[in-house]
């Protein structure tokens, strides 16, 4: 059924290379499914989104070797590797797979694409339990309200502040918990001859969970979202992207309707998880 879907999704694209922001908007205009799958497209001079229309994953070339950010669902990696190809690199010149939580919308497809890159998995710490087994931690807001996933093996764990380099390309992971305690985001410079920026893939920093679970009571889960909030504010982020493309309104600003680049959007985009966050417990307490 998805290998169908797909071949309708790109009968009309060209045979390779990445479409427009424009396109890529159209293609998922009213699909925003997890797996629903979607073109590649150029973001910046060295990242491209090769995801979902609901998930993002972000591929970073180098000649010494590419890294991928986040694998979206199982059903999907057959795509998002589909992806890497017809942007004209090969897929086993992925070296690491890096990823934004461990919740399987966003890592549900790293066992298959580890297994089709051959790449080394890294995480930090606080996230390599579920990733290796599969199984939402019990713990979580979310668990037995999203499905298990394949576990894949962490190769290398990495700290807050800590780099991946890769030729040129310098990568810093920094911790973001609270949608999850092994939450991560990453930060990378990017430039096209003397024009640079730092990109910000930032993770998740929403409150999920059922209307039973009560964030109110659980204080030690409340606060690592206070400490993300003022970290990711805090981020250099000349160009935002995050893990569902929607949270970032990414495919309007590639196809232009807004600014692609913000050098306020983390800031925004925290203070906009804050009040959420903010707006939940005040609903809670007031139950």
């Amino acid at each position: 059924m998805f290998a169908s879907v797909l071949a309708l999704a790109f009968a009309a694209q060209p045979a390779a290379g990445p479409v427009t922001g424009a396109q890529l908007a159209e293609a998922c205009r009213g699909r925003s499914g997890w797996s629903d799958p979607a073109p590649p497209a150029r973001i910046a001079p060295n990242a491209f989104y090769v995801g979902t229309c609901g998930i993002s994953a972000i591929l970073i070339p180098t000649p010494r070797g590419h890294v991928l950010i986040d694998g979206a669902t199982a059903e999907a990696a057959p795509h998002i590797a589909a992806n890497i190809s017809r942007l004209g690199y090969r897929v086993r010149d992925v070296r690491y797979l890096l990823v934004s939580h461990e919740h399987v919308d966003h890592v549900g497809g790293i066992a298959e694409l580890k297994r089709l890159t051959g790449a080394r998995l890294v995480a930090r710490a606080e996230a390599r339990a579920v990733l290796e087994s599969g199984r939402t931690d019990p713990a979580d807001p979310q668990a037995g309200t999203i499905p298990d996933f394949e576990g894949a093996a962490v190769d290398q764990l990495i700290r807050d502040g800590g780099t991946i380099r890769i030729g040129s390309v310098v990568l810093t992971a920094h911790a973001t918990p609270g949608h999850t305690p092994g939450g991560t985001s990453w930060s990378w410079r990017t430039c096209a001859q003397a024009n640079c920026h730092t990109i910000v893939y930032a993770d998740s920093i929403s409150a999920v969970g059922p209307d039973s679970y009560r964030f109110a009571e659980h204080p030690a889960r409340v606060a690592p979202f206070r400490t993300s909030f003022a970290k990711v504010a805090a981020l250099r982020c000349d160009l935002l992207i995050t893990p569902h493309p929607g949270a970032s309104n990414l495919f309007a600003r590639m196809a232009g309707e807004a600014p692609l680049r913000d050098r306020n959007a983390c800031r925004a985009y925290a203070e906009a998880g804050r009040e959420r966050l903010d707006g939940r417990l005040a609903q809670e307490r007031g139950r």
